[in-house]
């Protein structure tokens, strides 16, 4: 049966390849399930992390969120109770043992599968990275996480797009025809056979996005031999959400969803665009979404980010602040990554001294004080910084650190 199928490929190569062994030299880090993204997005940059956030890490495969989780959580020695659940036996125990040679505890391996969520416990938090679009009916996978949520809590998830993997849906076509009824690694023998023989004409040879397939053979497989794969638009994925009861609270770089920064000089954007066709728009502009992460929470419990606020404490991820702010002095400029791109973004030379004083601990009050700023000057600065950098997911506001 197909639900075999997707077992067999993920017990024969379990997904994402990882070696426990490299975990001593390195944190694998992403969006969803960062807890200063997730404090931002979901609530209001004030969770009190002095209480134990009771997580779920559903379908974990080989560990890549669980880990990022459950290691930012202990270095900043914040108490935790983790459940991990997967179907496969093999990625559990990768991500096992990856857990182990962190020494990471506070965690419960499962065996199961995601649709029995709610039988595991009431969470603050849900990660859901790569599943619920290989699920037979996915939308019963949205209905099990919602249900699985306690009061006040949210899920970070992500989802298959359509656009950036052109390509990839007509090569799992023509590998389903052509392996059918082969045994995982008799697949992977022959696909790779046939795609040596792809043309360079083919939209996935041309498709400049795609790379997991050279990423061994579990990242081929899961790319190009999947034997069930439902890519989500924007809207699609709203749509689901939205049927489970919950919705959108934020997207982690939310200015790519932004159509109006794709537009000349002069355009302005139809009026009667909401929310969720604005981000549409955006994918069709873009074309080269091949997911969309998303922070979401029941209907009525969105939270914004503390924009802007004088006790609002800002975070910067994977910058050194004072590299950048040494940069911003000298160039009046930010250059960072966006969407996978460079990005270069002019900024006032004056907000130097602001972005070297980032340091997780200090709200906007007190950076203001340091640079003897009034509320006005320190707005006129800052407001293009929190831009910038909240914009396209390199800061954020959270209690993580604060005592």
């Amino acid at each position: 049966m197909e639900r075999d199928e997707v077992r067999d490929q993920y017990e024969a190569y379990p997904y994402p390849e990882r070696d426990p062994a490299d975990e001593a030299r390195r944190l694998i880090t992403g969006s969803p399930s960062w807890p200063q993204e997730m404090d931002h997005w979901l609530w209001g940059g004030a969770r009190d992390w002095s209480q134990p956030l009771r997580a779920l890490v559903a379908g974990g495969g080989t560990g890549d969120g669980l880990i990022q989780l459950a290691q930012t959580l202990k270095t900043a020695r914040r108490p935790c109770d983790i459940t991990y659940l997967d179907m496969s036996a093999a990625a559990r125990k990768v991500a096992e043992a990856r857990a182990q040679a962190r020494g990471l505890d506070g965690i419960r391996f499962v065996t199961g599968s995601l649709l029995d969520a709610a039988d595991h416990g009431s969470f603050d938090y849900i990660d859901c990275c790569g599943v619920l679009h290989h699920l037979p009916d996915p939308q019963a996978g949205f209905d099990a996480l919602a249900a699985a949520l306690a009061p006040g809590g949210g899920i970070g998830l992500m989802v298959y797009a359509p656009l950036g993997r052109a390509g990839v849906y007509p090569l799992q076509d023509a590998f389903a025809a052509l392996c059918k009824g082969l045994t995982p690694q008799e697949k992977l023998r022959r696909a790779k056979a046939v795609f040596a023989e792809v043309p360079a004409g083919h939209p996935f040879r041309r498709n400049p996005h795609l790379v997991d397939h050279e990423a061994g053979d579990a990242g081929f497989f899961d790319l190009l031999l999947h034997s069930r794969d439902r890519p989500f638009t924007i809207t699609e994925l709203a749509a689901a959400l939205d049927a489970a009861g919950l919705e959108i609270a934020g997207l982690p770089e939310p200015a790519l969803y932004d159509p109006a920064r794709l537009l000349p000089e002069g355009a302005a954007l139809p009026e009667d665009l909401d929310e969720t066709a604005c981000r549409q728009l955006a994918e069709n502009l873009r074309g080269s979404f091949k997911t969309h992460v998303a922070y979401a929470v029941p209907h009525g419990a969105r939270r914004a980010p503390p924009l802007g606020k004088p006790g609002a404490i800002p975070h910067l991820r994977g910058i050194d602040p004072r590299r950048l702010a040494a940069s911003v002095a000298k160039t009046g400029r930010l250059r960072l990554t966006a969407g996978g791109a460079p990005l270069e973004i002019t900024l006032p030379r004056g907000a130097a001294p602001l972005i070297a004083g980032i340091d997780g601990r200090r709200p906007l009050s007190a950076l203001a004080r340091a640079a003897r700023l009034d509320p006005i000057a320190f707005a006129a600065l800052w407001r293009p910084v929190e831009s910038a950098l909240c914009g396209y997911g390199h800061m954020h506001y959270s209690t993580l650190a604060a005592r």
